[in-house]
């Protein structure tokens, strides 16, 4: 096959139309080039791509609530969506971002963050969990008046979607044993702190399957003489 030397200036980017670079030295090429291997390019630009490894905290109720996102290559100021977008966002650096959501929907969702370049990411799983917190029936506040030398009936507290109790300080005084559940708590025993007269303040903490919260002060008054009761449910 006949070959055709090529000297300066004799190619012209319009008259090329295919080309096959074979045994060409290295010192024979100038410019920006990039490594040509056959018909395969390396050394061309790459994207990069956010990530989305973690968030904090990964369970919210329905109200706005501000998120954490922990990842990579964020670049200010990017989308953060939970199926729909969020609030607002703020850009702390490249690996963190902050989102605030208002959720109405109950369930778990995947978080996408895209950066104002057109890159974007989803989580590779279901990281935020939207939950309600448990729900308090039993009202605040005192529970009633009880004989302080006898053992009092048996004080059940109920709270809606609670898996667990438990109560501060504890004991609620000496004598009085605090039994937890799922859906309620109760209080039985005869207290044996006091001889008069008195108060004793004490909070309960529920807490859901999805380590929700939700606290709730309650009273009990110790009487002592004929104005003692046993108190109620």
């Amino acid at each position: 096959m006949a070959q055709t030397k090529i000297i300066s200036g004799g190619i012209t980017d319009s008259s090329v139309t295919n080309v096959k670079i074979a045994d060409v030295a290295a010192s024979k090429l100038t410019g920006a080039l990039p490594a040509i291997s056959g018909a395969a390019l390396t050394n061309l630009p790459t994207e990069t791509k956010p990530t989305v490894d973690s968030i904090s905290p990964t369970v919210i109720t329905n109200a706005q609530t501000a998120v954490t996102i922990t990842g990579t290559n964020f670049i200010s100021v990017p989308q953060v969506e939970a199926i729909i977008a969020a609030d607002s966002i703020t850009y702390t650096s490249a690996t963190t971002i902050v989102a605030t959501f208002t959720l109405a929907v109950d369930g778990t969702y995947f978080l996408r963050v895209e950066n104002n370049d057109g890159n974007a990411a989803r989580s590779t799983t279901a990281l935020l969990n939207v939950s309600d917190e448990p729900v308090w029936v039993t009202a605040a506040g005192s529970l009633g008046s009880f004989a302080g030398a006898s053992a009092i009936a048996t004080q059940t507290l109920t709270c809606t979607d609670a898996t667990s109790f438990t109560v501060s300080p504890s004991p609620i005084v000496a004598g009085l044993t605090f039994t937890t559940g799922v859906g309620s708590c109760t209080i039985t025993g005869t207290q044996t702190a006091h001889t008069s007269a008195t108060v004793s303040n004490f909070t309960v903490t529920a807490t859901d399957a999805q380590a929700q919260t939700s606290d709730r002060a309650f009273s009990m008054s110790w009487t002592f003489g004929a104005s003692g009761s046993g108190g109620f449910n």
